[in-house]
């Protein structure tokens, strides 16, 4: 894989390294290879929902039972769990890392979608720190998230900038 793309193999071995035990996501035909991955470690669970902001309650209810969950979304859910967010990840101190699926991004500043044009300033107006992934050399930058979510006990979001390569190979 090339470092210009964000491998899947690249992605799982940063959640192991920082010890998630559950994966709460929505399904998506973006993350394929990584949920073929996913599927196949025994020691990780995957907890499918129907709606983003579901993801939110059970995450925090994973947490509250000593697990070490992880979000992956995409922005479009992202935005519309907004009060999710804030209730249950924010308010009740859940540190966790969310990786969304930045739909739209296209690095140059010209968004053809929506999406992409909101995804920073929601993040910011709810003052949730935030990171950018696009390759391989960028995967650093989950582990930072991870770090930063433990220190503040606050949900941290990694923006994957690189949906339709890295995770469809």
């Amino acid at each position: 894989m090339s470092s210009e793309a964000l491998s899947p193999e690249t992605v799982m071995r940063q959640m192991k390294q920082n010890g998630v035990t559950d994966v709460v996501w929505l399904p998506d035909s973006e993350t394929n290879w990584l949920f073929l991955l996913m599927k196949a470690d025994p020691d990780l669970r995957l907890v499918g929902v129907t709606r983003e902001g579901h993801a939110c309650s059970i995450t925090a209810g994973l947490y509250a039972g000593g697990r070490k969950p992880m979000m992956l979304i995409q922005n479009t859910g992202m935005l519309e769990s907004g009060d999710s967010i804030r209730g249950w990840l924010m308010g009740l101190n859940v540190p966790v890392v969310l990786m969304v699926g930045y739909r739209g991004y296209t690095r140059h500043g010209v968004n053809t979608d929506t999406a992409a044009t909101y995804t920073e300033r929601f993040l910011m107006a709810f003052n949730i720190p935030f990171f950018l992934i696009e390759n391989d050399s960028d995967s650093d930058r989950i582990t930072k998230a991870f770090e930063l979510a433990d220190k503040t006990r606050q949900p941290v979001v990694v923006l994957v900038g690189d949906e339709y390569h890295g995770f469809n190979r």
